[in-house]
């Protein structure tokens, strides 16, 4: 069971719903270690000034932003300190909305939320908003950082998934219009079959981080002494095409569908 991250209190209303915060997801990225060739030895990361080329102290180090004209403004920790937003425990639900009203661009990372205590007040909010096809949308502050976050039942539990917030957010508005010519009706047959082709249910256990995993079996191979011969990438030739291209991926497709 993963553990718990922070611990706060859900306020909807007059209603207060204690609960635990635990990662929903994790992080399974392999870490590689930066070493000195010759020897093999770990190398260490300091901050150096480029004009003296000297290692500078960490109780020396200042933070600073650059304007647009090229000015450095230097920020004290103090001053940052005072910024920071009041520590709290409340997970404060500012809205309810419709299940389907926040779109994915929106979501950052999930977060289960455990019942902390008495649990028949938890299963009866996420009962409730399960049963009304809502979400709640909240904000809370945590480790000195205020978030955003929408709050919605799944299996039976709570979830919160932070939310990004508006100028972090690219509308299609802003994108360039399509150019080029339009399609003919035979390659707009083939985008309609290819993608009934490729429609099914949404199975996550099939997709697999094969990089992750062909690394992973590097090292193991590696640390048990055998010796690797790595095959060449080979490269996909690009169809002459979109005609061809379509229907390549149409043939391999139903090729793939006919196995499965």
């Amino acid at each position: 069971m993963a553990s718990t991250i922070w611990k706060g209190v859900i306020r909807l209303g007059e209603e207060a719903v204690p609960v635990k915060l635990r990662s929903a997801v994790t992080d399974r990225t392999i870490r590689f270690r930066l070493l000195d060739e010759p020897r093999g030895a770990p190398v260490e990361q300091r901050m150096v000034n480029p004009e003296t080329g000297k290692a500078v102290p960490f109780e020396k180090i200042r933070r600073g932003v650059e304007t647009e004209s090229g000015e450095i403004v230097v920020l004290e920790d103090k001053e940052l300190e005072k910024l920071a937003p009041a520590e709290s425990r409340d997970i404060e639900i500012v809205r309810v909305v419709p299940s389907a009203a926040i779109d994915h661009r929106w979501y950052v990372r999930p977060y289960w939320l455990a019942p902390d205590g008495e649990p028949e007040s938890y299963f009866a909010l996420a009962q409730a908003l399960e049963e009304d096809g809502r979400e709640g949308v909240a904000r809370w502050t945590m480790r000195k950082k205020e978030y955003q976050g929408a709050l919605h039942p799944r299996d039976g539990y709570l979830m919160l998934v932070t939310l990004r917030h508006a100028s972090e957010v690219v509308s299609a508005a802003e994108l360039e219009g399509p150019t080029g010519r339009e399609l003919d009706p035979r390659e707009r047959k083939m985008a309609v079959q290819l993608i009934e082709a490729l429609s099914g249910d949404f199975e996550p256990e099939s997709y697999v981080d094969e990089y992750r995993k062909r690394v992973a079996e590097l090292i193991e191979a590696k640390a048990s002494g055998k010796r690797i011969r790595l095959e060449p990438k080979r490269e996909r030739k690009r169809p002459a095409s979109l005609a061809a291209a379509l229907e390549k991926s149409l043939e391999r497709a139903r090729k793939e569908r006919s196995v499965a």
